[in-house]
């Protein structure tokens, strides 16, 4: 997959490139979401799950760990790793359950299970610049 790149100055703007997003990742059921804390990768999965037809409320899992939403593409798993310690906190989990599903994974701060991940994925920076304007990369 060849890199591509998108910067955006508002929140409003999301919703402009979401389609652009989907269609490059489009054939891969996991989406690893990186960026500072504050830097849009919740909003990111807002915009995704509204793209995708769901009309569940969409939030931060920092505390359950894990969302799942109903979309016209079937379920979402939405992951937030922040709060765990370790790759063995993750299996206990059930993480690998989720991975292997075939089901959309949509996970922030995936750090803690890169060897536990499928060769096949897609990966998404975000960055904040001194502006609050944010440049997107999908690699």
């Amino acid at each position: 997959m060849t890199m591509r790149q998108w910067k955006i100055a508002t929140v409003e703007e999301w919703s402009d490139l979401i389609d652009d997003i989907v269609d490059v990742w489009s054939d891969k059921h996991i989406l690893l979401l990186r960026g500072d804390l504050g830097a849009g990768k919740t909003t990111l999965v807002k915009q995704l799950m509204a793209h995708l037809g769901s009309t569940d409320e969409v939030s931060s899992p920092t505390f359950s760990i894990i969302n799942e939403y109903v979309t016209s593409r079937g379920a979402v798993y939405h992951m937030d790793l922040y709060r765990l310690k370790d790759e063995a906190e993750a299996i206990d989990i059930g993480i690998e359950e989720y991975l292997d599903s075939g089901e959309l994974c949509v996970i922030e701060w995936p750090e803690l299970i890169v060897d536990l991940l499928p060769e096949e994925y897609c990966e998404i920076q975000i960055e904040v610049d001194e502006m609050a304007c944010r440049t997107i990369t999908i690699h």
